[in-house]
């Protein structure tokens, strides 16, 4: 397991080079620390984004705006909601597990009630670098998400990673290993937009 994680991370990182320099003070502390500070700075924050990259050209994305509201923010847990156009069930949760940081997809319905394929996602496997964490996919992702037909890679292929820069960006990433799979939206965090109305399922 611990192999094809590795592989993974290297795979990714061929295709994705950091082209930025870390700071004197991502360097005093764990990788994953600076990230999570800087995280927790935009909370009660929005803002807007588009894709970068969507090898599917999928439909549900394709020409739609797109909103990130940094809107719950706790000590050791922060919940993104991700808006499509008119779409609002989608949420990014992520968790401090110790030196650890873990991301789940948290999908509702309008009603509410969860979708059948929810909380999936993964958790870093090290304390990462200050402006990104990579997540490969855990045991849950390949019991929620369907098998695809054929032969092609099942979502256990799947590595997820954020790129934070701040005052610049944020880049929410995936890549499903063995296919040419890769999605990538980014997010402008020069500058704020409105906050949306809740997401599906919160009541506040």
């Amino acid at each position: 397991m611990y192999q094809r994680i590795f592989a993974a991370l290297l795979f990714v990182l061929a295709f994705m080079p950091l082209t930025y320099a870390q700071t004197s003070t991502a360097k005093s502390q764990p990788g994953n620390v600076t990230f999570w500070n800087e995280l927790q700075k935009l909370c009660g924050k929005a803002f807007s984004g588009s894709i970068a990259v969507d090898t599917s050209n999928s439909p549900d994305f394709a020409g739609k705006a797109m909103v990130m509201h940094v809107r719950s923010c706790e000590k050791n847990r922060i919940r993104i909601p991700f808006f499509v156009g008119e779409d609002r069930s989608r949420t990014w949760v992520l968790t401090r597990k110790g030196n650890r940081i873990e991301l789940k997809h948290d999908h509702r319905h309008k009603d509410g009630k969860p979708d059948a394929v929810t909380m999936y996602g993964g958790t870093s496997t090290n304390t990462g670098m200050a402006t990104r964490q990579f997540f490969p996919a855990d045991d849950e992702t390949v019991r929620v998400v369907a098998p695809p037909a054929g032969n092609a890679p099942s979502a256990a292929a799947n590595v997820w990673w954020i790129d934070l820069v701040p005052g610049e960006y944020f880049v929410y990433n995936l890549r499903r290993l063995g296919s040419d799979r890769l999605f990538s939206v980014k997010f402008d965090i020069s500058k704020t937009v409105a906050e949306p109305a809740a997401p599906w399922g919160w009541k506040d």
